[in-house]
């Protein structure tokens, strides 16, 4: 695409979405393609357990290389402030539930056919004990292929998904709740869940419904961790920019906006960027790193059930960091605390 038709077609998605939601001419955002109901029933899944449970990434920060032989001594974990017990710590290898969730909208499609291989080669790589599901978004969410089909059918649910749409938007939230939800039907219930969204822009507006908070909320209680896969080219950068710094602008005046590095920070997840013809390399590793992390377990001594946010933090002790190099932890940041008898999914 030229650059001067980019340009063009970018900017008009981005004024159109942007007068939509300042109110111009906004209609209601018709619900999700055979994924998730509104949000209006979240509470009702909840279950009555107080475990609190992160999956923590270790990285040496220069080198992302994985650290591995900790001992739970090796952490402290605070919540809002107050150092907590580690009662379930492990390094297991155990299965991962996968949602791909594949952007369709926007001036440039970012899976091509040479994503699309990076992609199938690295559903290769999976164990057969992992579990794929497919995903599309844009302005709505299609679930292309659930969990339970048998895992060949994968690179046909590729192929089927719907066309690209250049006068669509991106609409993170609604793909996100979407997927955090469906993740329900996930069948591993010890196995980490992951959310993998394949896209060319990091920042775009909301289309409510749901709202971000409900967004948020449903990832949350998913468990997942929301990981990020960028096809990188010079026309994919000029549009992120675009949209991104629209989206920026807008969320100055309080219009609703998604980032997802804001998904990946909230959930421990990374996000990974390459150009498409060694897209595969980057997928293979986020697969480790998937992979590679520590189960930590405790009960919050904290026991009121008011439903609130809890911020988390997992550290690893001086004395590590000095052997190691300087480290970075990866976990989620935070989760809903229970509230009326019923407790987060984790």
């Amino acid at each position: 695409m030229k650059l001067r038709v980019l340009y063009l077609c970018v900017l008009a998605i981005a004024l159109i979405w942007g007068s939509r939601l300042l109110g111009k001419g906004q209609s209601s955002a018709p619900q999700a393609q055979q994924a998730a109901p509104a949000p209006a029933d979240t509470a009702s899944v909840r279950l009555n357990v107080d475990l609190v449970v992160l999956d923590a990434q270790v990285l040496q920060k220069k080198t992302s290389r994985i650290v591995g032989g900790l001992q739970k001594t090796d952490f402290t974990l605070v919540e809002d402030g107050v150092k907590q017990d580690i009662l379930q710590f492990s390094k297991d290898t155990l299965p991962l539930s996968v949602i791909l969730l594949v952007d369709r909208g926007g001036c440039l499609d970012p899976f091509g056919d040479k994503v699309r291989n990076a992609t199938i080669e690295a559903l290769n790589r999976l164990r057969p004990q992992d579990e794929v599901a497919v995903m599309a978004f844009a302005t709505d969410t299609t679930l292309v292929k659930g969990f339970r089909l048998v895992r060949n059918a994968t690179a046909d649910a590729l192929d089927r998904l719907p066309p690209h749409d250049e006068r669509a938007g991106h609409c993170f939230n609604r793909a996100f709740y979407d997927a955090a939800h469906f993740m329900r039907e996930a069948s591993n219930p010890a196995g980490r869940r992951v959310i993998i969204m394949i896209t060319g822009i990091t920042k775009t507006f909301d289309c409510p419904p749901p709202t971000s908070s409900e967004t948020r909320d449903e990832v949350l209680e998913s468990g997942a961790v929301v990981c990020g896969l960028i096809p990188q080219t010079g026309e994919q950068r000029f549009e992120n920019g675009i949209i991104s710094s629209a989206a920026s602008v807008a969320g100055m005046f309080k219009t609703p906006t998604s980032s997802l590095k804001q998904f990946v920070e909230e959930t421990g997840g990374e996000i990974f960027t390459a150009k498409p013809d060694v897209l595969d390399r980057a997928f293979e590793t986020m697969v480790d790193h998937l992979r590679s992390r520590y189960t930590i377990g405790y009960v919050s001594s904290n026991t009121r059930r008011d439903g609130t946010y809890r911020k988390v933090r997992v550290q690893i002790s001086p004395d590590v960091q000095k052997r190691e190099g300087d480290l970075t932890v990866s976990t989620r940041r935070g989760y809903l605390a229970p509230k009326d008898n019923r407790a987060q999914v984790h």
